[in-house]
């Protein structure tokens, strides 16, 4: 069900349960959004937030619970909800027949509270509208038609072209204005960044922390997360299923880290306490046969019996207590922190850290790679950077052999495994990652170990068929493959993608410690910020 409240106020979904089929996707979730707090969903592809956001913005409706909603709420639609011939003026002149309908109402309400002031209802009238139309910048509207235009890079397109004309980025950037431009008093927006170049992202960042309403925003984008939220919520579940944790995204990593940190020790702490009391209740057990070091003498045999039963007594009652504290802990049983991703030794191994393993020498690829020239040595780390269409993902095919190059050279040391994971990766429907794994462990001949050892995975999942996984499960998988393949070069593009937040910090730390050699292709903001190794910028052909 759902309920509608007035302007100003937050939205809050209680309780909420939604399922498709026999899948549920979201189970009994709660959250509250104040105006001027902007909330950030993070989790894998496939755990609910753009079911969330569809709840939020009325679009679906939950199996079970509610939600109240300010009465002005909208989502971003990735697509302009407007046929092929409708042009952008008309775009933007539809997003703002409300606000010229409602600055159009206070005036007529101005008008008459003025020739009837002593009308109370009225005069509340008024007052509501007012505050509405306040709130919403009503009279700024043309002004921010502008600024919004200009910082999205839709300055300089005709008003009058139409939709029809537009690539998918533009049409996107088209559909981010015209919300923008509308400013509801709940703005809720799935993976916003996309299409937005860094300027566009500056733009947005700003604009969206100067909001006086409600913002709740899905996005894989770090940077982003951490520029414009308040709050983040974490929709994948762990120990306490979904949570909330206030302040920015470096935050939520910093409480994620020390919550982390605080679920090992509880761990540990009862596991040794159990193993403590075990020992104890097998000692005691043994001690139940009391001896005395002599045997007692005709007069001394009532006290050594009393003395005897006293110790019998009191043993008895040491077990009695600590097996029922075992039971206790048993049925407040900590789980067990799931493992976190980690390549370990299984990731190019028994290579001399002096050789080159891989280089290339001018290598070009028809006209998608200009001629480029690198060499990676075990431990390498090496950042690959361009605009789209500098071929940086062409280049990684050529490096893994997967493509032959038109110019130039690549040489390879013998043995050594070049393992790639590319930005889609297909899989047989029926097949299970459990039975993927094991094959490309068998096909490889690796030592791979244990699939759930390497904390890509929950163990109920193994054995689900990869056409019922999320797109974030099946990148997990991925990745898993590229490590049973025991590579001594990872090649990784855009490993970001699909995965949630927390993964990615778990996979850039996994990559950080890898003896392997590293290369990766990433547009991800956090990921080029933070990065300390080699940069090749394709769209210069430079090497730092």
């Amino acid at each position: 069900m759902t309920a509608r409240i007035s302007s100003g106020d937050a939205l809050v979904a209680t309780d909420i349960t939604h399922a498709y089929a026999d899948r549920v996707v979201l189970d009994d979730v709660s959250l509250t959004a104040a105006p001027g707090r902007r909330i950030g969903l993070v989790g894998d592809n496939g755990s609910g937030k753009s079911t969330l956001l569809r709840l939020l913005a009325g679009i679906e409706v939950p199996d079970a619970g509610s939600v109240r909603r300010p009465e002005h709420t909208a989502l971003l639609e990735q697509d302009l909800a407007h046929p092929a011939a409708t042009t952008i003026h008309a775009v933007i002149e539809a997003t703002l027949a409300e606000l010229r309908l409602l600055a159009q109402t206070v005036q007529e309400l101005s008008g008459l509270v003025q020739r009837m002031p002593d009308d109370v209802q009225l005069a509340r009238e008024y007052g509501d509208a007012l505050e509405l139309a306040q709130l919403r910048e009503v009279w700024d509207a043309d002004h921010r038609v502008a600024r919004v235009m200009r910082g999205l890079g839709l300055e300089a397109f005709e008003r009058t072209r139409t939709i029809g004309t537009l690539s998918g980025g533009e049409r996107a950037r088209v559909a981010m204005a015209a919300l923008l431009v509308r400013q509801p008093e709940a703005l809720l927006l799935d993976e916003p960044t996309n299409h937005l170049d860094d300027a566009g992202l500056a733009f947005v960042e700003r604009h969206l922390r100067g909001l006086p309403g409600v913002v709740v925003v899905s996005s894989h984008d770090r940077a982003f997360l951490d520029a414009v939220c308040t709050d983040i919520v974490d929709i994948d579940p762990a120990r306490d299923g979904v949570t909330r944790f206030g302040g920015s995204f470096s935050d939520y990593l910093e409480a994620k880290r020390r919550a982390r940190q605080a679920w090992e020790r509880a761990f540990a702490d009862q596991q040794r306490e159990l193993r403590t009391l075990g020992d104890s209740v097998d000692d005691q057990g043994a001690a139940r046969q009391v001896a005395v070091g002599r045997g007692p003498r005709d007069n001394d045999k009532f006290i050594h019996a009393f003395k005897g039963a006293r110790v019998q007594k009191t043993v008895a009652r040491r077990v009695k207590d600590a097996r029922g504290r075992i039971e206790q802990l048993e049925r407040d049983a900590i789980a067990e922190p799931p493992l976190q991703l980690r390549f370990g030794a299984v990731i190019g191994a028994s290579v001399d850290a002096e050789e080159a393993l891989l280089r290339a020498y001018e290598v070009t690829h028809d006209a998608r790679v200009a001629p480029t020239t690198l060499e990676l040595r075990p431990g390498a780390r090496l950042l690959i950077t361009g605009p789209n269409g500098a071929g940086k993902s062409t280049l990684l095919q050529l490096l893994a052999a997967e493509l032959s190059p038109t110019s130039g050279i690549i040489e390879r040391l013998d043995g050594i495994r070049v393992g790639v994971l590319h930005q889609d990766t297909t899989f047989p429907s029926a097949a299970t990652p459990r039975r993927l794994y094991a094959a490309a462990a068998r096909d490889y001949g690796t030592a791979a170990g244990d699939l759930l050892d390497l904390g890509l995975l929950r163990e109920d999942d193994l054995d689900r068929p990869m056409g019922e996984l999320s797109e974030g499960q099946r990148r997990r998988v991925a990745l898993a493959l590229l490590i049973a393949r025991s590579p001594h070069v990872l090649l990784l593009d855009e490993p970001t993608n699909h995965l949630s937040p927390a993964l990615v910090s778990e996979l850039e730390e996994a990559v950080a410690t890898a003896p392997a050699a590293v290369v990766i292709v990433s547009h991800d903001r956090w990921l080029r910020r933070r990065w300390t190794g080699a940069v090749l910028d394709l769209s210069v052909g430079d090497t730092a």
